[in-house]
């Protein structure tokens, strides 16, 4: 998996100050992504790198993007992750102003109501199907 670009000023705040940037990335991922064995992450200047074993594709994509929907990140690069091939075709979505579930199953899947697929498909990232917020990036499972 190539480079993914993310809004850096915007996302969730898990460090600051004196904490180790890198460390409490990887502890955010691993406290809700236990499918990457072995992670490894890398912190540079808004840039980070993943590298471990992840269980599935999804799972390879989730920690993708916990790092990434975090304050201060601006790329995450998960090349060195090794995980099984994607078998379901997903799309990726940056939230804007306005948008819901709701909406945005709308816009995807063609049906409002299907907007549990995508908060099931993001339960890692999104804790709360109301709270999302803009520049947040999520996965849109299509198939």
């Amino acid at each position: 998996m190539g480079l993914f670009d993310f809004v850096k000023s915007i996302g969730e705040k898990v460090f600051g100050g004196d904490d180790d940037p890198a460390q409490k990335i990887k502890e955010h991922i691993e406290s809700r992504n236990p499918g990457v064995k072995d992670l490894n992450v890398e912190f540079k200047d808004g840039q980070v790198s993943l590298s471990g074993n992840a269980a599935s594709a999804e799972m390879m994509e989730k920690a993708v993007l916990l790092a990434g929907n975090v304050e201060g990140v601006g790329d995450v690069t998960a090349s060195k992750i090794q995980a099984p091939e994607q078998t379901t075709k997903v799309e990726y979505y940056v939230i804007q102003s306005g948008d819901s579930l709701s909406k945005i199953a709308k816009q995807f899947l063609g049906d409002a109501m299907a907007y549990p697929k995508i908060f099931e498909a993001n339960r890692e990232v999104i804790k709360d199907a109301n709270l999302i917020y803009p520049g947040q990036k999520i996965r849109i499972p299509l198939g």
